[in-house]
């Protein structure tokens, strides 16, 4: 089946049509990182910081091109494109001063005329497997770090975003030697073939749980190294002490921005008793005034979602919760897949919205008699990715974020958003396998070795 990727804004506007490599140019993929690979593992670090950087400074370069190429594939906002490309050219900043960080450490030998070294070695091949939403992002902070400790690396991106996938190879390839990065594209047909490779070493994986529950489990079944990133339902927390205002307008994005279709976006409002139906008026006010259609212009800062098919399930999702809509709830009269920024107010903690991970701009309202009660509906579902509270009671914060059951907690902030230098990833349905980002990616991409060395 022939892979088309069409601009969600307008469905008339068609960025390109490829043919997917299938197993056989999966696996031929796999042979030639294979290959090159013996290579790169043997490459000064020296000479992979100077490749990253050169990678990093062509990318800025063109940095307003694949701003617009995000903007017409995936329907980014072009506020939200220009942030995600200037973070690429961070994150592959960062990654080649790693490359250049010490890979080891020695210890005590039982002789003190011999010298005991530990250090890391890259593991061969990684073969990564991205969502659309963050095309630029997601993709460097995992090939940014398999790169710079010496791998062999092997995107299949998702096909929604495909051709801004094989724009990243023609901007990063040319700094790199040959089939060190290559990009396949493809749906499952693709993917399984890579993950099930005796050749590839690790795995990396960013997408839904069902899928990615699969992923764990192909490679997992024949010892190969895995992380999978999945979804998120996260919960923002109101307390009766927090600033309003302040909480409106920051869940609002949270929850609305990009069409809600980040992994960290707010699913779930959570405000006690005493301040519930001013935060719901405040909350209301503050999603009713945000931009919606077209995401090239630069106050817009919601856009439409992927396709009709995800705007329906959205829908679904809302009349198939049982709770009042207090706002949106409807498609929207355009070209494009809109939906207008919706909240449901929810009796109780139950039905899709409060529960499963709906990646549309599509919150739930439910209240809680304390903070206590708050935090038992924050924890009562599978997933735990991010979470946030609202309050000013430090004391009370620090209380809050050691029983919230998520692997990344903010305070008086978006659930959105992330930190490329520091861990990512999360607890229970969320997340499979060690941290990515930072220092964290050091222990995928790479494995310990013990040397002994006797004179």
């Amino acid at each position: 089946m022939t892979i088309t990727s069409v601009n969600p804004h307008d469905p008339a506007d068609v960025l390109g049509e490829w043919e997917p490599a299938g197993r056989e140019g999966a696996n031929a993929a796999v042979s030639r990182a294979e290959r090159a690979a013996r290579a790169w593992r043997n490459t000064a670090g020296a000479v992979r910081a100077k490749a990253l950087g050169d990678a990093a400074s062509a990318l800025e370069e063109r940095a307003g091109e694949i701003a617009g190429l995000v903007v017409r594939e995936i329907g980014k906002p072009i506020s939200e494109a220009r942030g995600e490309v200037a973070r690429g050219v961070a994150i592959l900043r960062y990654y080649a001063q790693a490359a250049l960080a010490p890979d080891g450490e020695t210890l005590p030998a039982a002789d003190p005329d011999q010298l005991l070294l530990a250090r890391h070695v890259p593991i061969g091949v990684a073969a990564l497997v991205t969502p659309w939403n963050f095309p630029v992002a997601i993709p460097l902070w995992k090939a940014a770090p398999s790169l710079a400790y010496g791998n062999a690396t092997v995107l299949k991106p998702a096909s929604a975003a495909a051709a801004t996938a094989l724009a990243l190879s023609e901007i990063i390839g040319p700094h790199l030697p040959d089939d060190v990065f290559q990009v396949v594209l493809g749906g499952a047909d693709t993917a399984r073939p890579l993950i099930e490779h005796p050749a590839v070493s690790a795995v990396s994986f960013t997408g839904s749980s069902a899928v990615g529950r699969d992923v764990s489990a192909r490679a997992a079944a024949r010892g190969c190294r895995v992380q999978a990133e999945m979804g998120g339902q996260n919960p923002s927390v109101v307390l009766a002490d927090a600033d309003l205002d302040r909480a409106a307008t920051t869940i609002a994005y949270a929850a609305m921005g990009y069409a809600g279709q980040k992994c960290t976006a707010t699913s779930r409002v959570i405000a006690v008793s005493d301040v519930y139906d001013r935060l719901r008026d405040t909350l209301t006010g503050a999603i009713e005034s945000l931009q919606v259609v077209d995401p090239a212009d630069v106050k817009t800062l919601v856009g439409p979602v992927i396709d009709d098919g995800a705007r329906s399930a959205a829908l679904a999702a809302v009349a198939g919760s049982g709770g009042r809509v207090v706002t949106g709830g409807r498609a929207l009269d355009a070209p494009g897949f809109y939906l207008a920024p919706t909240l449901v107010e929810l009796a109780e903690p139950a039905g899709p919205l409060a529960t499963e991970e709906v990646f549309a701009p599509v919150a739930a309202l439910i209240p809680a008699r304390s903070a206590d009660e708050a935090i038992a509906i924050a924890n009562g579902v599978r997933y735990g990715l991010v979470a946030s509270v609202f309050t000013s009671d430090l004391s009370q914060a620090l209380r809050l974020t050691r029983r919230l059951e998520a692997g990344m907690v903010r305070v008086n902030a978006p659930t959105s958003g992330v930190d490329f230098h520091a861990p990512f990833g999360g607890a229970k349905d969320s997340s499979y396998g060690p941290r990515e980002q930072g220092q964290a990616a050091r222990a995928f991409y790479t494995e310990s070795q013990t040397v002994l060395i006797v004179p």
